[in-house]
This record gives structure tokens, sequence and C-alpha cells, in this order.
């Protein structure tokens, strides 16, 4: 018999202990990440309870993190309690770092990337600590903008291989399609004539294509049921594949499906959510969404092979977070008399004059933008289950190791933004 030393034995204990402290962080931090991520949505609905949404939990959440490193007093307390974490903690910046940077992957045909700009007024000097911290977070720069004489000129950054889209432009006056905007005019744009002295700027781009991409010539125009029960013809796709699914209940007992259809590489995958009822309205679903669901889907999905029907959409939001983080418990940052950012620069009165989130996503046959004609065919329908998303559905984009939920939305009516 093979007898293991005392001094490798406490060393293997420590190590199994120490991995699983590590486990249990990973998992906490990703339960906060979820929670957020359900809050802010659930908080926006509240303003859009009729139309398409979209946004970025990470890029909302990123941007507070940066700026708790600089709040202090009660202002930092309210970031840190919405949040859920403190960013000031050795272990939840690395954490932070690591899972949400540059995910990057030229062989793969993906692009994701995460950008936060501080914009400074010029004569505002920031302290040495928190451009220390700026420089080491996720892809963030420090670029200096007069904020009191707006420069049209735009400049915006575009990965190599990526054309521009003219037709759908993400900012008013810009000719770029892209998410990652860069350069002072950007800043000026958004903030002019409100005179701040720092303002944060934070965008998540992607492109990707799907592990296994539907068939151009397979996509038809079929019903789609509206939440006022009328009908429109959309273009939908389809394919026949093996895929993550499973079926689903809330407390109240309602039952819901989700399906996960990976990306090229399988580090990110969209995952749709489903009423199982045709009857049941979206909006009863949203209200009962908890982070603790979407950990269950984690061990509740199961590989089966499908008929899958999903109709093609393109979402571009854009909102003022300025009423919507309050609800959430942020208030004193946007308060010129309570907000306490000497962290970030000795300059007093620093405060949040406005938040803005903006943010896309397209969803197409291979996964990125395509204008190719589509076919009229019939499919043969075989006896496999059939995933048929011909109602308001909700999805979410996330990154398969931590679980990080880069977007998040729902789909009321796939014709209004679609070409």
């Amino acid at each position: 018999m093979c007898r293991l030393p005392l001094a490798s034995f406490f060393m293997f204990l420590w190590l199994a202990e120490r991995g699983h402290c590590i486990g249990s962080f990973q998992n906490s931090m990703r339960e906060l990440h979820n929670r957020f991520a359900i809050s802010l949505y659930q908080a926006l609905i509240e303003t859009e309870n009729s139309s398409n949404l979209i946004m970025s939990p990470v890029s909302v959440s990123l941007s507070l993190a940066l700026l708790q490193l600089g709040a202090r007093g009660n202002t930092r307390a309210q970031l840190e309690g919405t949040l859920g974490y403190n960013v000031n903690d050795a272990q939840v910046q690395d954490f932070l770092l690591h899972s949400q940077g540059d995910m990057s992957n030229s062989s793969q045909r993906m692009w994701l990337q995460q950008t936060c700009t501080v914009f400074i007024q010029s004569g505002v000097q920031l302290l040495a600590e928190f451009t220390q911290f700026a420089a080491a977070w996720v892809n963030t720069s420090v670029v200096q903008a007069n904020f009191s004489q707006p420069n049209h000129t735009r400049s915006y950054s575009e990965p190599a291989g990526h054309s521009h889209d003219e037709s759908w432009p993400l900012h008013s006056g810009s000719s770029s399609g892209e998410l990652s905007g860069s350069g002072e005019g950007q800043a000026e744009a958004l903030w002019w004539g409100q005179r701040p002295q720092v303002a944060l700027v934070n965008t998540v781009a992607f492109r990707g294509v799907w592990q296994k991409q539907f068939v151009f010539s397979n996509t038809q125009n079929l019903p789609f049921i509206l939440s006022d029960g009328s009908t429109i013809k959309v273009p939908v796709m389809y394919q026949a594949a093996e895929v993550s699914f499973g079926q689903f209940r809330t407390t109240s007992n309602q039952r819901y499906n989700v399906l996960e259809l990976p990306y090229l590489g399988r580090s990110l995958s969209l995952q749709i959510v489903l009423p199982s009822d045709k009857k049941s309205p979206l909006s009863s679903l949203e209200s009962q969404l908890t982070a603790r669901q979407l950990a269950s889907w984690d061990s509740g999905l199961r590989r089966t092979k499908m008929d899958i029907f999903l109709p093609r959409f393109r979402i571009q939001n854009k909102f003022s977070l300025r009423s919507t983080l309050p609800a959430l418990g942020i208030s004193d940052a946007f308060n010129p008399t309570a907000a306490d950012f000497t962290g970030i620069s000795v300059e007093e009165g620093l405060y949040v004059s406005d938040a803005f989130h903006e943010v896309r996503i397209e969803v197409t046959e291979d996964g990125t933008k395509a204008d190719a004609a589509t076919a009229m065919v019939l499919l043969k329908r075989s006896r496999a289950p059939v995933f048929k998303a011909d109602r308001p559905f909700l999805f979410l984009l996330r990154q398969v190791n931590t679980g990080s939920i880069f977007f998040m939305g729902r789909i009321m009516n796939p014709a209004e933004q679609l070409i």
C-alpha cells in the first residue's frame, strides 16, 4: 500500500480546500452578476413595456465598478450594495479583469471587446491612484475633452476585416455601425451642454458565427404572434440540430423552455427563453425571472435533437440610466450635493450628470451581418421535438465558463428593426 507523507497529505488538503474556495468565489460572483443583470433588465422594462429591448449587463456593471474605485463614503456604499461586491478587493478585481476582457479570436471569426474610456475636461487632474487603477482596468483609456465646445468630427475604431454598416448608424450623425466608439468627439456629442468634468463611456461589441450555421435557403416567411394576439409574417430561420435544451418552471409553476445555440469555439452561446404555453404573456415570465433560475439552467439543459425555428432579428437601444440606476439603489452618484468622488480627483463637486447605455445585436443565418436573398422553401417535417420561437421571447448571450451575461433582451416584434 502506498503511503502519502504527512506533509504531502496536508498540502493535498490545502490545495483541495483552496480549489473549493476559488470555485465558491466564482459561483458567488456569477450569482451577483446574474442578480444585477436581472434587476437592471426588470427596471428597464418598466419604461419599455411593449417594445424590443437589448442591454449589456457587463457593460453597465463594469462602468459602475470603475466608478466605485473612485467613490467614497455613502456613494461607494450604494455602488457596492447594488453590485454586491467591493471592487477594491484584489480577488474581485482579478475576476473582473480576467472574465471581462478581450475575447476576440480571428480563427473562430469571433470578435468581442469591451472598452472603457474616461473623458476628462481640460484642467481637471486625476489622482495618481485612480489613474493607476484605470490603467489596469479592462481596455481603459483616458482622453482629454473640451465639453463646452463640441467637435463634430467623430473618430471610431473598427476591427480589421469588418466593414461599415451605413444603413444602421449607432450614433446620430455617424456613419459607423460598430459599437466600439472612441475619441473626443463621441464624449462631446453625448455630454455637450451639460458641462461635466469627468465622463465614463463603456461599450461592448460582438460579432460571432454559429457553431452550426443556419442555411439561407431554409429561411421562410412564417407567422409570428404579437403580444396583442395579432399575427405578422417575418423571416424565420430553420435548422435540425442537436442542441442543449431544457424545460423549467417558475416559482408560480409557469412552464418555459430554454434553448442554447453555441457560437464557433463554444466560449459564448445564445440562450432563447420561451414560455411553453402560447397563451402565457412574456411579461409574466419576465417578472418571475431570478438569478437562481439562471443558475439552474447550467445543470438542467440536455443534448436534444430538435427542429429549430428562430426569427431573424436586430435591435438597437440607447438608454439614459439617469432614472434607472437610482431605482436600483444608486442615487448619490447623480446628486451634485451628495456625490463623493474624491477618490477620482481633487476637484470638488464631481458627480455623474448622466449615464448613457447604447447597444445592439443582430442575429442572422451565419451569426453575423448578411445581405443574401432568401428563398421560399417547404421544409420536410421530422419526428424530432420542435422549438418554435413564433411569439415574444427572451434572449441572453452568455460567456460559458463564467456565466457572464454580455447581452440580455427580448423580442416582441422581430420586424421592428429588420431590413
